[in-house]
């Protein structure tokens, strides 16, 4: 498997094509990617017997990493304003239908396009990582936009958007795409699609308490916690979010035992669930709310 600083150096070089490009998007990717797939590699190596796909495949690793660093980006795009709102919305067509940006500084974008097209094990997922890309950026975009308007979001309205916005379903479908893991077929089963909403409302939860301090102190507003206190103030807004976030975890884990998913998909759900105490934790800066971050 390529080593962390050369898959490091990779996504940076590939990554200067971007304008606003940061070293931190690559590191988070190469962090929470190495994560990821270390869980699931046992399972990769089982199928690789089917699907002729080595876990170890640098080419793979690095398309991977990639598109990760990508989406970091992208949220920093809208969050932070890295880019004008016209070459954003350049950028988002162009991820979204597979084509060349309109516009020179984003080169990388077709790039990373075209090498996940040329490496796709089932069209399928190609088609459908750019339809889940379009999902991505449009929530993004409607979340900054709600946070800047004049009327609030109800917390199931912001949740319905926020499960687009953290971008697992991309996550998944990019792995899918590189590793044959048939997410095109499991989509048609609907206890596969209540999967992918459950560990989405997680993840979102997730992130949101955990960087609910950092939000807070940056005036951020796109935050459920935020949300509930400004709409309810004396709300105990944390509890409530970790009650929901444990009874959507508990209906996570009764669907995967009743329900049972070909590998890598099990440790796969699992290793995102325990993305949290692993990932946030140990990310430099961009999820530490402590001192040290």
């Amino acid at each position: 498997m390529i080593q962390p600083e050369r898959a490091l150096h990779q996504v940076l070089e590939w990554g200067r094509s971007l304008t606003g490009f940061a070293d931190e998007h690559a590191v988070e990717a190469v962090n929470g990617g190495q994560y990821i797939l270390q869980r699931i590699r046992p399972s990769l190596r089982d199928i690789s017997v089917r699907t002729g796909r080595d876990p170890q495949d640098e080419t793979l690793i690095l398309a991977f990493y990639r598109e990760l660093a990508l989406l970091f980006w992208l949220d920093d795009c809208n969050d932070l304003g890295l880019i004008l709102p016209e070459q954003l919305a350049a950028v988002e067509q162009a991820l979204g239908q597979g084509e060349p940006c309109a516009l020179p500084g984003f080169e990388g974008c077709a790039v990373l396009r075209a090498s996940l097209a040329a490496l796709a094990y089932d069209r399928r997922d190609y088609a459908q990582l750019l339809e889940d890309t379009r999902r991505y950026c449009a929530a993004l975009r409607a979340g900054h936009a709600q946070t800047a308007g004049p009327e609030r979001w109800s917390y199931a309205e912001y949740l319905h958007n926020g499960i687009d916005s953290i971008a697992y379903a991309n996550v998944f479908c990019c792995l899918s795409l590189l590793w044959g893991l048939d997410m095109a077929t499991l989509r048609a089963r609907p206890a596969f699609r209540q999967v992918l909403r459950l560990i989405s409302a997680i993840g979102r939860l997730q992130n949101d308490l955990h960087g609910l301090d950092v939000d807070r102190s940056a005036g951020e507003a796109d935050n459920a916690a935020i949300l509930l206190l400004q709409c309810y103030p004396a709300m105990p807004a944390v509890e409530f979010l970790n009650d929901e976030l444990a009874g959507y975890t508990r209906m996570l884990h009764r669907v995967m035992a009743e329900e049972r998913f070909p590998a890598p998909w099990g440790s796969l759900i699992e290793a995102m669930v325990a993305i949290c105490a692993r990932y946030y934790q140990t990310s430099a800066s961009r999820y530490r709310s402590d001192s040290a971050g």
